[in-house]
């Protein structure tokens, strides 16, 4: 179960920050997933509560925002959403695409106290 390493990650992420942010306790932290991005979100909500105990991120509210995948598509030169990075092209069919999105993962944001 890799999602207990990526919490492992963010509460370090989330202690370096209240350290040099000056802040005591973590509210809510929003974290943005691509489609892509081999995230399973349950077990990331599974791992969260155990992976944060007496960190500043203890007791916080994990907001998970999907980002959409995306890619290029060469024949249409238009930036397209797709379901699956297999998926043609929405707009013209064409299967020639370019991954430009949907593999990320990263904090947006944090209400922190």
């Amino acid at each position: 179960m890799h999602e207990l390493t990526l919490v492992e990650g963010i509460r370090t992420i989330v202690e370096d920050h209240a350290r040099t942010q000056h802040f005591a306790r973590v509210l809510v932290l929003r974290l943005e997933i691509g489609r892509f991005a081999g995230v399973e979100k349950q077990a990331l909500h599974f791992a969260w509560d155990e992976g944060m105990r007496g960190s500043p991120a203890a007791g916080a509210v994990l907001e998970i925002i999907d980002l959409p995948g995306q890619a290029m598509c060469i024949d249409c030169d238009q930036v397209v959403q797709i379901d699956d990075r297999f998926d043609p092209c929405p707009l013209c069919g064409g299967e020639r695409l370019l991954p430009q999105g949907g593999d990320e993962m990263r904090i947006k944001n944090m209400e922190v106290v």
